[in-house]
């Protein structure tokens, strides 16, 4: 059988290439892979919880394919987003997630989609995992009409169905996601929100009032602090007299996980959701994780850190290399079959990157639409008195 299956695949290059197509074709079949396996996982330091997260995860090979897939896709679309940067195509401010992908894959699998999930301006890889499309990102990062803001929101800005951004201004994004959870909590739905917000937004006071109103009103919130070791260009040893951002809550309780382990963050993000589900209230979680990138693309990001170190994560810890690394150690794949996963990104990436850069930019006649929602049309007072712009919903 795998001789037969070894002529069959040398048969299909050969045509592929007499064709001119390239196309990569493996030997072997579903039945040849491990279809799931059970993976140790670091242990999580834990804050007024009696319990952590499994020691052990299980990953199914589809689940495996799907994580590769999402995390190459957000890689590769920052990537192409810095290209087109320096091409100064996409304009104005730029906060790529290259590094972090395991976070943004890792809560999106403990959750589900019917769930809430507000963040910061670093927020392309959310706005992927809650149903926007490469092409609407990229779009919107362009400033087209095509974007999923409609040209109008730019990176910091995006929203999807049960995604509200995407905010700019530093931790406002905490108290608005406690709103949304108390919105959960009168709606009775059993849906919880996460809201995410980084470590140097932590310090913040209306983050520690957030944390206070939460657990009064006993808010199904998961709140999580990305802590990517530097806010702009400060470590978090000189922002913070402490770093443990997982006891921050005080009353509340907290986990710091290894944010760099797509299975290490989805299992505590499981945790986190059957505490909220429970009744209990609302959960801290601090995901430990690294960016590649500067703070944003007016950061080159070696001025307060060396290449060394971040080559030093990128070799050790880089959560894509995980996941690939443990896939192919435990035949749940084959090199082929990600490569062909590689391929298909990167030219998903590039049909997204040739719309964004070819769709008309939104209409000056756009400018004021969409600022309430199911209203009658209205006028709106343009940039001086005898200026009227008009507002459709």
């Amino acid at each position: 059988m795998r001789k037969m299956l070894t002529i069959i695949s040398n048969i299909l290059r050969g045509s592929a290439s007499r064709n001119g197509a390239r196309v990569v074709v493996s030997a072997r079949t579903y039945a040849d892979f491990t279809p799931q396996a059970t993976f140790d996982i670091k242990k999580c330091d834990l804050h007024k919880l009696e319990e952590g997260p499994p020691l052990q995860a299980v990953l199914s090979r589809e689940e495996g394919l799907q994580y590769y897939r999402t995390m190459q896709t957000m890689r590769r679309m920052e990537l192409k987003a810095d290209q087109l940067y320096k091409q100064k195509i996409i304009r104005g401010f730029c906060h790529l997630y290259d590094g972090q992908e395991a976070c943004a894959v890792g809560i999106e699998a403990g959750i589900n989609l019917s769930d809430h999930l507000i963040t910061a301006y670093r927020a392309h890889g959310y706005t992927l995992t809650r149903g926007g499309t490469v092409r609407e990102i990229m779009a919107e990062l362009t400033g087209r009409r095509g974007g999923i803001a409609k040209g109008k929101g730019g990176s910091m800005h995006m929203y999807t169905k049960h995604f509200y951004g995407g905010n700019g201004i530093v931790g406002a994004q905490v108290p608005l996601g406690a709103g949304v959870a108390l919105a959960c909590k009168y709606l009775g739905k059993n849906e919880l929100c996460v809201c995410l917000y980084g470590d140097g937004a932590a310090n913040q006071g209306q983050i520690f009032e957030t944390y206070n109103m939460a657990s009064l009103w006993k808010l199904p919130c998961i709140f999580i602090c990305e802590n990517n070791k530097y806010g702009m260009g400060t470590s978090v040893e000189r922002a913070a007299a402490s770093t443990d951002y997982y006891k921050r809550g005080d009353f509340i309780p907290g986990l710091r996980v290894d944010g760099m382990d797509v299975l290490c963050v989805r299992e505590a993000t499981k945790l986190a959701a059957e505490h909220c589900r429970s009744g209990k209230g609302p959960i801290l979680m601090e995901l430990q994780t690294y960016r590649y990138h500067g703070h944003s693309m007016s950061d080159p990001g070696v001025s307060y850190r060396t290449r060394d170190e971040i080559q030093e994560v990128r070799s050790k810890s880089d959560p894509i290399s995980m996941l690939k690394d443990r896939m192919l150690s435990n035949n749940m794949a084959s090199v082929e079959e990600l490569k062909e996963i590689d391929v298909e990104v990167r030219k998903e990436i590039e049909d997204a990157a040739q719309f964004a850069t070819t769709d008309p930019e939104p209409p000056l006649d756009d400018l004021c639409n969409h600022i309430f929602y199911n209203d009658p049309p209205m006028e709106v007072r343009g940039t001086n008195p005898w200026t009227k712009l008009k507002s459709v919903s």
